[in-house]
């Protein structure tokens, strides 16, 4: 039991870790298009990225799948700008309009890459379990409460922002969207791999 709790608050603190703060800039572009009535949606978008990002861990610690770590670094921030510029294509334009499968495909995708980001440093710590099952499971719940907070929390106050003066939610998104941009665009210079 006490192995569980500590990979589960490994999770918890790998998602809301503030020098690690890429995971939940993802996850505030992910959530921006959604309104807080489609709570259901954005869960699901949450898990998928969970067991994606679990499912490169789980391939990476059994040595299945090995990828440069400098390749991923900077496909983090690109999947990053990605998602936030979606949100600018969707609300720029009324004739576009994108199933929810293709966010929930995206999103496995993005989750894969995030996964990698952090196999190195989750496989040295794997190196002296001799069971690696329970680990995973445990680092996988506490990804998926600490997800479950981040989008809560921007459902939140983007759904206030959008209560308090309706006309400014295209706006609230774009702009946010936009600030997760400029925010990224340091992260792709600093990891772009020469």
């Amino acid at each position: 039991m006490e192995q569980i709790l500590f990979y589960f608050e490994l999770g918890l603190t790998h998602v809301l870790d503030p020098q690690a703060y890429d995971h939940v800039l993802f996850l505030a572009a992910l959530a921006l298009p959604f309104q807080l009535k489609e709570f259901t949606k954005v869960v699901w978008l949450a898990t998928a990225f969970t067991l994606a990002h679990c499912t490169s861990l789980a391939l990476s610690v059994y040595k299945v799948i090995e990828i440069d770590s400098s390749i991923i670094e900077f496909l983090i921030p690109v999947t990053i700008v990605i998602t936030a510029v979606f949100n600018i294509l969707i609300e720029q334009s009324n004739a576009i309009r994108f199933p929810f499968r293709s966010h929930l495909l995206a999103t496995l995708i993005f989750g894969l890459i995030h996964g990698f980001g952090f196999s190195n440093y989750f496989k040295m710590l794997m190196d002296s379990e001799p069971e690696k099952l329970i680990p995973l499971f445990g680092f996988t719940g506490g990804i998926e409460v600490a997800q479950l907070v981040v989008l809560t929390v921007v459902l939140l106050v983007t759904g206030l922002l959008f209560k308090i003066v309706p006309s400014w939610s295209k706006k609230v998104v774009l702009a946010m969207s936009i600030l997760v941009i400029l925010i990224c665009i340091p992260m792709l210079v600093e990891t772009f791999p020469i």
